[in-house]
């Protein structure tokens, strides 16, 4: 792939769909996709560890929910968005983290070609080993573009996953108190 020189590639889409890469609206289109997609994906340079500033020496060892995460990604197998809310809790275990952060977990992980299943896992797994508490709870709620605008074509169905690590997958009432506190 010809990684020099991407906003070569952009044009070369827009010529596939049928479109005059030197009109006048989509002559700097390449330009301002590569800068856009800058953004779009900048997850890749970041690790969970990048992210999660660690607390020690805290003895609250309760419940920690943030909800409603708004987030936006792209699915992997058609290039297409797909935007929804996350829904992250830990019970620590001696640390915490800036509650800023786990917002930020969210946005790297979505931050890259993705699909729900897998950054639902990921950010689980991230704030599992970066911080080691008793327990995660993460849900997402989605709703795909490429069901959307595409395929079966349903403007108005979401997609829920889950991930749980520790107590959250252990102990029922642990799980139960997580779903109950996110509104599920």
């Amino acid at each position: 792939m010809n990684n020099k020189n991407p906003e070569k590639l952009v044009r070369g889409l827009i010529e596939f769909i049928g479109e005059d890469p030197e009109r006048e609206g989509l002559r700097d289109t390449p330009r301002r996709v590569i800068k856009s997609y800058e953004k779009l994906f900048s997850g890749y340079k970041q690790k969970p560890e990048d992210v999660l500033t660690v607390f020690g020496d805290e003895l609250y060892d309760e419940m920690i929910v943030v909800k409603d995460i708004e987030f936006f990604s792209f699915c992997e197998h058609h290039f297409l968005p797909f935007y929804g809310k996350a829904h992250v809790g830990y019970i620590p275990d001696g640390k915490i983290i800036g509650l800023s952060k786990i917002p930020r977990l969210v946005e790297m992980f979505a931050r890259r070609l993705q699909n729900q299943e897998r950054m639902t896992s990921q950010i689980a797994q991230g704030l599992y080993d970066v911080l080691k508490p008793k327990g995660v709870g993460v849900i997402v709620e989605a709703e795909h573009l490429c069901m959307m605008a595409r395929g079966v074509e349903k403007q108005h169905s979401f997609v829920t996953t889950s991930a749980l690590r520790g107590l959250f997958k252990k102990e029922l009432n642990t799980r139960n108190e997580f779903l109950r506190l996110v509104g599920r």
